[in-house]
């Protein structure tokens, strides 16, 4: 596609600002979403924070080359609940899951300095794009799902695994709908700045709309029409008017953790390096996917310049004090490059920007509650769009695959049905994702039968 921002390209100061902001709502609900599901006391704020500086610390390992944000990992929450059950209080959970961090980061670093040495070629033909296109088309897909629970706020299903057309149910559909299609339409019809803000002004209208139904639903005493929940500005009030704090310091991990630090043995800390060193690797394949596609969308290898031993120092450091600071370790995050390759802005300043300014809001109370308040509904209409373009990425990649040819088409089919059928194992206490699992029988298979393509 035609980029209307370049990564070497500064948009004007006011600009920046908005798309930052834009950046920031994409990978907002993901990010803050980690620690909500996790508990045991971690905070969006904190996440929020860890988020932004492993975003820029990962930006200067890669020179300021690779627009992309980093937030919390999704794959690491089952690591992150072993470290938790395992410690003998809360405190020492909050020092396992940045010994875990420290691990998984170690593994990047081993990774990235063996490639370093041997240099890419070898993953290039181990990943040819038959392999890392449906992987790419993959990762969309697999998020498809959560996207729709989103759409109607995880609302009953019935026995068919069809959603009850309750009337949040509708509420929530409305919401979400309104906000696809005014995405759609600003990026399609818009002209200027509109075109470059999709997200930011669907995001307003969807509000808007659930603003609407709460407000008649408060004033009908319906329930089912709140969609918004204001607990998250609720408990800033202090006496119904009075805000408690405008500026408060999260809650960083390492303060909690330090206190935990005397009630950690060998034991324990063997525990956690076995729920975090194994999922590193299948991130590791992720990561490759991500870069790929970001790749393909700025028309710039980014496996070789600034070099995938880059991309992984930043990650894996990036990853490590973020979790230091918010308990979560970081990825690269799709919704990111979704935002990227929809937009047309693969600014690099852009994402600076947006990561510092994760950091200092992270300290505003009112705005931090602003985010979390945003309904679920409302990110599940964006969430379409931009899980669709991370899907249709990787179909892309395939278009220059011959699928006349069997080998390519049996190497596709072997990465998308186990995929999309869910093909995760559980092998003792690891879990290796369906993603990864799809890869490595697609590298096999690709593997097996490229001989004959050969031939």
């Amino acid at each position: 596609m035609k980029l209307v921002y370049n990564v070497s390209d500064k948009p004007k100061n006011g600009q920046l600002i908005i798309f930052a902001i834009q950046q920031l709502l994409a990978i907002m609900a993901a990010t803050i979403a980690v620690p909500a599901i996790v508990g045991n006391g971690m905070t969006a704020s904190a996440a929020l924070f860890g988020a932004g500086v492993g975003t820029l610390i990962y930006q200067l390992f890669t020179k300021f080359r690779s627009p992309v944000f980093l937030g919390s990992s999704f794959a690491f929450i089952g690591s992150m609940v072993t470290a938790f059950a395992g410690a003998v209080s809360a405190s020492a959970g909050f020092a396992g899951i940045i010994i875990g961090a420290l691990f998984a980061g170690l593994v990047y670093v081993v990774i990235a300095l063996i490639i370093k040495l041997v240099g890419v070629n070898w993953i290039n033909k181990l990943m040819p794009p038959v392999v890392i296109g449906p992987t790419v088309a993959l990762i969309g897909l697999s998020l498809a799902g959560a996207a729709i629970n989103d759409v109607f706020s995880y609302g009953p299903q019935d026995g068919n695994g069809a959603f009850v057309m309750s009337t949040s149910a509708w509420a929530s559909f409305a919401c979400a709908i309104v906000t696809f299609i005014v995405v759609c339409c600003c990026s399609v019809y818009g002209k200027k700045m509109t075109k470059l803000i999709p997200f930011i002004i669907g995001i307003l209208a969807g509000y808007a709309l659930a603003l609407v139904f709460t407000i008649i639903g408060i004033a009908a005493k319906v329930d089912a029409l709140k969609v918004i929940d204001f607990a998250p500005f609720k408990a800033l009030v202090a006496d119904g008017v009075t805000i408690k704090t405008f500026l408060a310091v999260p809650e960083f991990t390492f303060l909690e953790a330090l206190k935990g630090v005397k009630a950690i043995d060998g034991s324990y800390i063997a525990t956690v390096a076995v729920a975090y060193v194994p999922v590193a690797f299948v991130v590791f394949a992720e990561h490759i996917a991500d870069h790929k596609n970001l790749s393909s969308i700025i028309e710039k290898d980014l496996l070789e310049e600034p070099g995938l031993h880059r991309t992984l120092l930043g990650d894996g450091v990036g990853s490590f004090v973020g979790a230091f600071f918010g308990g979560c370790p970081n990825t690269t995050y799709g919704e990111s490059v979704g935002c990227v390759a929809i937009t047309g802005n693969a600014s690099v300043i852009t994402i600076t920007t947006t990561a510092i300014m994760a950091i200092l809001i992270a300290f505003v109370s009112p705005f931090v509650a602003f985010l979390d308040s945003i309904p679920g509904c409302v990110m599940g209409g964006v969430c379409i769009t931009l899980y669709g373009f991370i899907a249709v990425s990787g179909l892309k990649m395939i278009q220059k695959v011959d699928l006349e040819d069997n080998a390519n088409l049996f190497t596709v089919a072997a990465i998308l049905i186990p995929g999309i059928g869910g093909m995760a194992m559980a092998i003792g206490k690891v879990t290796i994702t369906a993603i990864a699992c799809a890869l490595i029988f697609g590298i096999i298979t690709n593997i097996i039968l490229s001989k004959k393509s050969k031939q």
